[in-house]
């Protein structure tokens, strides 16, 4: 084979199984976006393709603002333009890699000019399709005290708030986890003893690791509590969409 073939081969190969170009709003946190990444590469690896992906960074403190004051609408606006640039540059699916930014997931469908993979509704979901019934939530305080806005009243689940004081510790270090993109053992061991307690106390069928952030400190080795992880159940629905056969309404 001539060089110039090779060179051919070499570049188009690993695209002849890709599936749609895919959108990552990142930045919110720079952790979680990494973890994504990372994981749909490798998870475009094994099927022997190249990820093909547009990635465009949101300002998580203007965001976070914008959630203060509960300008759902501000939110809506400011995504749709950061999701607007990645279809003009051939995004053709996108996802938010965070959970608290869904509080205006029904405001961003309606403006976004391509679909959006929730991570809320992969993890409803998942908890559908494995009869779980009791959980608590980890993330922000907003996620947690609105029982993830209010959408886990869409399944048979029963959920625990923990304590004030508890809902303060489990914000104050996923925060610290967003903002930074680190992560350490004291913040692990934290995270993990309340976990234990509320599982053991609440007598819970699961943690919900409802912050993408969390992938930071957890993950399937060092995870000794039952949980459902909303990030990689997420990054499953994307690969599941991202490789779906088209439907017959979106052939001309």
């Amino acid at each position: 084979m001539d060089p110039m073939s090779e060179l051919k081969n070499i570049l188009s190969g690993p695209q002849s199984c890709a599936g749609r170009c895919f959108g990552l709003v990142g930045g919110l946190g720079v952790g979680a976006t990494i973890h994504y990444y990372r994981e749909l590469a490798d998870a475009h690896a094994a099927r022997g393709c190249a990820l093909n992906t547009v990635i465009l960074h949101a300002d998580i403190n203007y965001l976070m603002n914008l959630i203060a004051i509960h300008d759902i609408a501000g939110m809506a606006h400011y995504l749709f333009h950061i999701i607007q640039r990645m279809a003009a540059a051939g995004a053709q699916i996108a996802a938010i890699p965070a959970i608290t930014p869904q509080i205006c997931a029904a405001e961003l469908t309606l403006l976004s000019p391509i679909p959006l993979v929730n991570p809320i509704d992969a993890t409803l979901e998942f908890i559908r399709a494995r009869g779980i019934h009791r959980v608590a939530l980890f993330g922000t305080r907003f996620t947690i005290e609105s029982k993830m806005f209010g959408r886990l009243a869409e399944v048979d689940v029963e959920v625990v708030t923990p304590s004030p004081v508890e809902i303060e510790t489990i914000h104050a270090i996923y925060v610290a986890l967003a903002t930074s993109g680190s992560a350490d053992q004291a913040q692990f061991q934290a995270l993990r003893g309340t976990a234990h307690a509320l599982i053991h106390r609440d007598r819970l069928d699961a943690i919900i690791l409802a912050g993408t952030d969390l992938s930071l400190l957890f993950n399937q080795a060092n995870t000794d509590f039952p949980h459902i992880d909303s990030a990689r159940v997420h990054i499953d629905e994307i690969m599941r969409q991202l490789f779906a056969a088209p439907s017959s309404d979106s052939i001309a």
